[in-house]
């Protein structure tokens, strides 16, 4: 998946969270966010707009139906 560098604001304790959660699942605070913010995306009902023909569309979903999967696991 591409990725693209940007600059965000978090409160300390937020990124607190942020860190911990990074450090006990094994994977950068910058990995942990992103997948925080494609799960609380899913989980509010968000869904990206989309061209039909977009060669991404299918990693995209399947992306998606993961981020659905593992919220539903974590309940």
């Amino acid at each position: 998946m591409a990725t693209r560098k940007v600059t965000l604001s978090l409160d300390t304790g937020a990124l607190e969270y942020a860190e911990r959660a990074a450090k006990a699942h094994g994977i950068s605070v910058s990995s942990w966010l992103s997948k925080a913010a494609r799960r609380e995306a899913v989980r509010t009902g968000y869904t990206p707009q989309r061209a039909p023909a977009a060669p991404s569309a299918e990693a995209d979903e399947a992306e998606r139906a993961a981020a659905e999967k593992e919220m539903r696991a974590q309940g």
